[in-house]
């Protein structure tokens, strides 16, 4: 189980990048990727490791990074956003009643592989992060955000075990969560850049344990929100390039929007908006090799959750500054840009 998720997302990405790649205008040439610091109204932060998932600290200061694949070797970082700085988050653990299932008792200490991330505060008042995790078990890993210091560290509290594996989660105030499930359905062979169904998406609880939710058949679905009031979840289709809001009371889906790229994570804005992220495209002839990756453009947009209007926020217009684009998150004036693969993460003006 330990490297299933890293292996089949990295081939999933090679047969997308194939015939893009087929596509691009005879000649042209593939461009280096851009080196770290200032490229014009970005900021290119080098230091990191895959990082696939981001969550603000309630302080403001830090972001929680999901070092994605990093099992073994420092899985968490916490990033300090005035000094851009990297360093490994502290991990402890000690099981607490009411977080999980009761048959969850060890941690797997600091050999937790992470996915996607969703930090929120529990209706008891602590703050709670879930953790996608692929190393060991597939499981929601849960724990406990406390101050330590200046800084902020994490208490494995729980867990669950995953029927099928996860992908993101989006934490809910009594201790259960929504969480996406890519490939739960995906049949032998399938092409999944066909835009065919090939996950669901679970909500879990300690009272009724884990159900799908009918009607949310999706094409890769990926990311996953959920609204204040639990009214409503958020869910991106990672091939089909589009958007799905579900109402959980009624369980059923509600509204579907496309989107003009390949859309990963989401995350809330300051104003209540939705900010999703992804790669669309490849610059340049390139044929993909291990040590020479296509170049990915990316784009971020805006999804006002009443109306599911869309508002583009940035394109990179094929420019080299990151590949494997996964999230993107708003801190005061600007969007910070994560990656499923790579060293690096961009820093963007919000205009």
């Amino acid at each position: 189980m330990k490297t299933l998720l890293r292996t089949s997302l990295a081939l999933a990405l090679s047969l997308l990048l194939l015939p893009m790649a087929s596509h691009a205008q005879p000649g042209a040439v593939q461009p280096p990727m851009l080196d770290c610091g200032k490229q014009g109204d970005a900021e290119v932060i080098c230091g990191t490791r895959s990082p696939e998932d981001f969550e603000l600290t309630p302080d403001g200061k830090y972001l929680i990074v999901a070092n994605f694949g990093k099992g073994d070797d420092a899985p968490i970082d916490l990033f300090e956003l005035a000094t851009q700085k990297f360093t490994d988050m502290p991990l402890s653990a000690e099981a607490k009643k009411n977080w999980g299932v009761a048959t969850c008792k060890e941690s797997i200490g600091d050999k937790v592989n992470p996915h996607g991330l969703s930090l929120s505060k529990r209706s008891s008042g602590e703050w709670q992060l879930y953790v996608v995790n692929h190393n060991v078990r597939e499981s929601m890993e849960m724990y406990e955000l406390l101050p330590t210091g200046n800084s902020w560290k994490l208490v494995w509290r729980g867990c669950v075990l995953a029927d099928k594996p996860y992908n993101d989660v989006a934490a809910l105030p009594d201790g259960g969560f929504v969480a996406t499930r890519p490939q739960a359905i995906q049949k032998e062979g399938q092409n999944l850049f066909a835009g065919e169904v090939s996950g669901n998406v679970g909500r879990w609880s300690a009272a009724g344990g884990e159900e799908v939710l009918p009607g949310s058949e999706y094409g890769y679905p990926n990311g996953v929100l959920v609204s204040a009031d639990g009214r409503y979840a958020y869910v991106t289709g990672w091939t089909t390039r589009d958007f799905h809001k579900y109402d959980l009371q009624a369980k059923k889906e509600v509204g579907k929007v496309a989107l003009p790229f390949m859309p990963d994570n989401l995350t809330w804005t300051a104003d209540g908006k939705m900010l999703a992220a992804g790669i669309q495209g490849v610059s340049g002839n390139c044929p993909e090799t291990s040590t020479n990756p296509c170049i990915q453009g990316f784009g971020v947009a805006e999804i006002a959750p009443a109306t599911l209007k869309v508002t583009l926020v940035y394109d990179s217009k094929g420019k080299a500054l990151i590949n494997g684009v996964s999230v993107a998150t708003q801190v005061g004036k600007n969007i910070y840009v994560g990656s499923f693969q790579g060293t690096r993460l961009v820093k963007l003006p919000r205009k």
